[in-house]
């Protein structure tokens, strides 16, 4: 008989264990975690490149029923994150129910047994009620369409698979690419190699990071008045709510909350960079927010050290020994690093395939019609089924925002199920295409229509045009509506099996 369990979660990084928690609480503890890697944390787990950190506040980026005391700095390394995954998977008990090195090829509803079918590469397949898939929103690494990248005779290195073996010494080195990775991993490269050339396509806003060490005293305040800890967590939730998002989703009635920004960002620019030609291919010519920006203390100034080349000339071609931009000119290297990011559209959304009632393909249907999910989390066509990366799911900055409101979202959704004794469920066309009808009103009044972003090549917007990641509401906004959606956007049945 096929393996078969209340619910699958793919994907054992803080969105999976988050989704598991939420089922264990409520009572569901024949769970399956479904993880492609060799153990959990997700991007924390996969990325180890130097320099990772996370780029806001580490009392922010973690859950807030599980606080971490003793992060070292205000913006902790990615090892930290890594460990901190490793305790809420052993206090929460979730290893028992994780399968590693599993790679989930799709997953189908079959309707005559009211349940998931799920693929699996290499094993027989596994059958659940439900279907949650929490495989992030950066997960599918971006390769650069270049010509002759196979035929480069050096080193090529991925940041989302990082060689600690592959000593950069000495070396001659071309990071291609200018996003968050790369602002947080080019003054690491700096440091160590001999020459080193930054492909850029597109600059970043780069904004001063107030990063410091957490004095041990502090740690132990942490420790033993947990409340202290909490308001930190609110105040830091707070600024970047107000500053941050505002300026970016309510840039209409915020204008001068994202020109202060840029501001700030060319201000800090000119401190770091004397060289006014090196500034103007530093500086953005989208406005503050049309893709994300990041915090950096030592970004801006590597580009003034003499063994550090900025070369904003298109690539045309890479050869054997080295890179050839559109001019003619050529750069000899050994080591390629490609901080390309990642492939959001194409492919990540859905990572796998998922095909629900009457055949509908999801990947398709999004591509064919335009992204859309139930309060980020649920799709008409698709029964028993929760999309925890998806569309106008992200809210505010810190992605454990998102996760604890989708917890919260589960809580209502399966606990009302319980009352009524059922064990199906699917979101209603009409619910789904009001939510997705006042999501993209409310986007009316972000930077991303309001402002220029015609340059940016941000992430954010997909092939419809549409920046269809970020929920467009306040945080509070978000919990409220994950408490109290109307539980009529759902239809609820018993299946055969419950009888």
């Amino acid at each position: 008989m096929r393996e078969h369990h209340d619910a699958v979660i793919v994907g054992a990084g803080f969105g999976g264990m988050g989704a598991a928690i939420e089922l264990k609480r409520l009572g569901f503890n024949d769970i399956r975690i479904l993880e492609r890697e060799d153990d959990l944390g997700g991007t924390w787990h996969v990325n180890r490149y130097p320099g990772l950190a996370v780029d806001i506040a580490s009392v922010t980026y973690s859950y807030s029923f599980e606080p971490n005391p003793y992060w070292s700095r205000l913006f902790a390394p990615g090892a930290e994150l890594k460990r901190y995954a490793d305790h809420v998977a052993d206090k929460y008990d979730l290893r028992r129910h994780m399968r590693f090195g599993a790679v989930v090829e799709g997953a189908r509803w079959d309707e005559a047994e009211q349940c998931w079918v799920v693929s699996v590469a290499g094993q027989e397949s596994i059958t659940a009620r439900y279907l949650l898939t929490a495989t992030g929103f950066l997960s599918q690494p971006r390769m650069p369409d270049i010509e002759g990248i196979d035929t480069f005779a050096g080193t090529v290195i991925h940041t989302t698979a990082w060689d600690d073996t592959h000593d950069l010494t000495g070396a001659r080195v071309a990071v291609i690419g200018t996003g968050a990775t790369a602002v947080q991993l080019i003054p690491e490269v700096a440091c160590k190699a001999a020459d080193l050339t930054v492909y850029q396509r597109t600059p970043i806003w780069v904004l001063p990071k107030v990063d410091t060490p957490i004095p041990g005293v502090v740690q132990r305040l942490f420790a033993r008045l947990p409340a202290s800890q909490r308001v930190a967590r609110w105040v830091s939730s707070g600024i970047l709510e107000a500053v941050m998002v505002s300026a970016v989703l309510h840039y209409r009635q915020t204008k001068v909350l994202s020109k202060g920004a840029a501001a700030l960002s060319r201000a800090f620019l000119r401190a770091q960079v004397g060289d006014a030609g090196l500034r103007r291919k530093l500086t953005p010519d989208y406005d503050f927010g049309c893709k994300r920006p990041t915090f950096s203390n030592s970004y801006y100034r590597t580009f003034t050290r003499d063994d550090v080349h900025l070369e904003t000339a298109s690539i045309e071609r890479i050869e054997a020994d080295g890179i050839v931009t559109a001019d003619g000119r050529k750069t000899t290297i050994d080591t390629l690093i490609l901080a390309t990011g990642f492939n959001l559209w194409d492919v990540n959304f859905p990572a796998i395939e998922v095909i629900g009632r009457e055949e509908r393909n999801l990947g398709k249907w999004w591509r064919d019609n335009r992204f859309q999910a139930y309060e980020g989390v649920a799709v008409p066509y698709f029964p028993n089924f929760l999309t925890l990366a998806s569309s106008y799911s992200y809210s505010g900055l810190s992605y454990f925002t998102t996760i604890e409101s989708q917890m919260a979202h589960m809580q209502r959704l399966f606990g009302e199920m319980r009352r009524r004794g059922t064990d199906v469920f699917e979101v209603t066309e009409g619910a789904n295409a009001a939510f997705l009808d006042r999501m993209t009103a409310k986007l009316d009044d972000s930077v991303f229509y309001g402002g220029s972003c015609q340059s940016a090549r941000s992430y954010y917007f997909n092939q419809h045009g549409e920046a269809a990641i970020l929920r467009p509401t306040s945080t509070v906004n978000t919990f409220r509506e994950a408490r109290s959606f109307p539980l009529d956007d759902y239809t609820m049945r018993a299946s055969a099996a419950l009888g």
